[in-house]
Parts: C-alpha cells; structure tokens; sequence
C-alpha cells in the first residue's frame, strides 16, 4: 500500500518534533527587531553616500518616492557611520542562523494544499513567497557584498536598495498577520493541534534528538559566534583580532605610519609611479573664480590642519583614528573665489580601474574644519595605498567617498 505521508504536501511527511508554534514564535519576534534595525541602518547608510547628488554617488535609477528619506549626513560624531554600518554589517551577519532556523521551522506551509483556499489566503501566500525570497536574496547580496564577492548581475547598490524595499514591505505584511498569534505562542497559549492543515506540529512525530530549547541554544550559540567573529572589525580594540570574517587586514603587517587596513591598492586601481611623481602629477582646482593647478610643494605651502579620523567601509570593517594632516577642504575653496561659503564639491581620482573614481561632498562636508585633502598619516608621508599624493578625509564619511589619489576637485553646484 502507497504511503500517503511520503509527499512534502502530506502533514505528516514533516516529522521532527521540534517544529511548533512556540519555536517558530520566538524566532520570528527575534527576527522582527532584528530585520527592522537592519532596514533603518541600511536606509541610513544609503542616505550617508548621498545619493541625491544626481549623475555622481547616486546610482539607483528613477528611485522617485523611496528617495523620501535623504538628508544632507552630518560630520559629527566622527564614528557615525562606524556606528550605523558597523551594527548593520554585525547584524546582518549574526541574524543568519535565526534566519535559516526560522525557514526551516515554517517549511512545511509552503507545501501546504490547496496553495490558495480563499482570496485572504492566497495574498498570505503571495506574501510569503516575497519574504522568503525577498530575505534570501538580501542576506545572500549583503554576505557577498561585505566579501567583496560580486558575482550577482548588475550594481550591488540599487540591487540591494530596491530588494530591501520589496522584502521590508512584505515583512511588515507577514508581521502584520501573523504578530498576535506569535505574542500567544511565546506566553505558552498556542494552537498545538496538529490537524489544522497550517500546523507546525508534526501529527506523527519522531522521536525527539534535541529539545526545542536545545534547538533554540543551538541558534543562539551560532549567532554569537558570528557575532564574535565579525563585530571586531568595526569595534576595534582587541576584539579586532578576532575579527575572522572582515575582508581586510592591516596594509602592513609590519606596522608603521600606514601600517592599517586598506580597500584597494594602487597597484589594483592602476596607478603607476609616473602618475603620482611630484614632476608630473597635479591638483586641479576649479570653482566660482576659474582653475588653479597645485603641484603637491605647492600644497604644503598652504596652512597645514590635522585631524584624529578613523576610516569606516561599507564593508563593515573601520580603522582606529589616524592622525591626518593636509589643507583644509575650505580653504581650498576659497582659493577659487568660495570663501564666503564653500558649495559641493565633486572630487576625481587617478585611478583606472574599479567604481568610484568620482564621489561628491555636500557641502556641509566642505565646510567642516576637519575635511581635509591629507598629505600626511601619523607623521609620515602618504603611502601608494593609502592615496599618495594626497587623498580625501571627511569626519563620519563612508570610506569610499575618503577618495585617494586625487587630481581634480571642482566646486559649485552639482544638482
């Protein structure tokens, strides 16, 4: 005789004894404190690169109404960004295992006949279908990302945007349906019946391997290894060593003036020693008064600033603060007739290769005393690296906008 629970769409195909409402409850309240945070700091972090600097940072085409939300970021404190993409990064990261745990809990309503019993029902299921791969493709491009993996089609940033968008909003629905009957379930008042075609509950369990409160420790203890293996890079201090899952190490494992981390070389953004040697290379300088070309003696000739900055990536990791020391952003702007109030500025690198060899500044960045074309780190002159001649250092800046070996900056309006 044929079995009929040998088919994912028989109750009883499913059979561990772990699955229930409760299990599944706790998860899901974890996930949507978790996911909500994740989806503030990413807005957040999409709002610090300035992407309604229209043709520059921006790179999200016709993003209308879901632009709603962006401001002019601010400078201060110097570890914002740090902060914001340093809990997203960490975050995102630790939610995996409740993440998986959560869709191995609820898989079997996704072969529950008939697919659609009422109209109500069928909404609940399109939702699901949204979230769920909504979720995977977010943590799949946010892991990738944060590697430096980029094997999805297209730019990862308006991938990432509008997913974020579509998996938030199906989220809120799932939430929304599906809250009240979690809040039971976590105070001990579930349905346990396994008749009910949406039960969890196995109707002919296995014999028990684990408790669900084991399972639950289990999820727990695999988040905090995530967490221990990653908060580190943003955190810093000795927790920076055990940062076994940032994708950058230090520059120079020998220490030093630049002896920290670094995104890309010169050598990967193909700039050579005849592009950057003091009898060739030249900053170009335009604004309200025309262009001035400063070769870098001119540029230490100029009042010199310093400012203690760390370097934070969208990739999570950050330095400790560095000592740098260069010409102020504004006072290169009053050179070209903006000292009276310093606008946007739109800055240009040498390199050849790899995404951002433009980024622009607002200009409150400008203005801010510690914004700084750096000549110098720690007392030493610039290395290749680290944007020899001279780079871009703007207080609570996403790293990519700290551009490195810098050839043109031109002030004035960029909308």
């Amino acid at each position: 005789m044929r079995d009929p629970h040998r088919f994912p769409a028989s109750p009883g195909f499913w059979r561990s004894s772990v699955r229930g409402p409760r299990f599944t409850a706790v998860l899901g309240l974890v996930l949507l404190a978790g996911v909500t945070l994740l989806f503030v700091t990413g807005l957040v972090s999409y709002a610090a690169y300035n992407p309604n600097l229209s043709r520059v940072n921006d790179t999200t085409p016709d993003k209308g109404l879901l632009g709603f939300y962006l401001f002019a970021w601010p400078t201060g404190p110097v570890w914002l960004y740090r902060l914001t993409q340093g809990v997203h990064v960490t975050l995102g990261l630790t939610l995996i295992p409740v993440l998986l745990a959560k869709l191995w809990s609820v898989v079997p309503r996704l072969f529950t006949l008939p697919p659609a019993r009422s109209l109500a029902h069928a909404l609940e299921r399109l939702s699901l279908l949204l979230l769920v791969g909504g979720a995977l493709f977010e943590f799949t491009t946010g892991v990738l990302n944060i590697q430096l993996d980029y094997v999805f089609p297209g730019s990862f940033y308006p991938l990432h945007f509008y997913g974020a968008w579509v998996f938030f909003a199906a989220f809120l629905a799932h939430a929304a349906l599906k809250l009240p009957a979690a809040v039971r379930a976590v105070r001990g008042r579930p349905d346990e019946g396994g008749g009910d075609p949406d039960s969890l509950v196995s109707p002919r369990p296995a014999p028990p391997t684990v408790s669900r409160r084991g399972a639950l420790g289990l999820v727990g203890g695999g988040s905090l290894l995530l967490f221990l293996t990653t908060v580190g890079q943003s955190l810093g201090g000795p927790l920076r060593r055990t940062a076994l899952l940032a994708p950058r190490g230090p520059a120079d494992p020998n220490g030093g003036p630049s002896g920290f981390q670094i995104n890309k070389t010169a050598a990967y953004a193909g700039i050579t020693p005849a592009d950057t040697h003091e009898d060739a290379w030249r900053l170009v300088v335009t604004g309200r008064t025309g262009t001035v070309r400063l070769s870098r003696a001119r540029l230490l000739q100029l009042p010199q600033h310093s400012a203690s900055l760390p370097i934070a990536c969208v990739e999570g990791w950050s330095t400790a603060d560095q000592w740098w020391r260069g010409v102020r952003l504004r006072d290169l702007a009053a050179l070209v007739g903006h000292g009276d109030a310093p606008p946007d500025v739109l800055v240009e690198s040498l390199q050849r290769h790899g995404a951002f060899r433009r980024a622009a500044l607002r200009a409150n960045q400008v203005a801010d005393p510690r914004s700084l074309l750096a000549l110098h780190v720690n007392g030493a002159e610039l290395s290749a690296d680290h944007g020899h001649p001279a780079r871009v250092i703007v207080p609570a800046a996403p790293g990519v906008l700290n551009t490195k070996w810098v050839a043109r900056l031109t002030f004035g309006e960029l909308r």
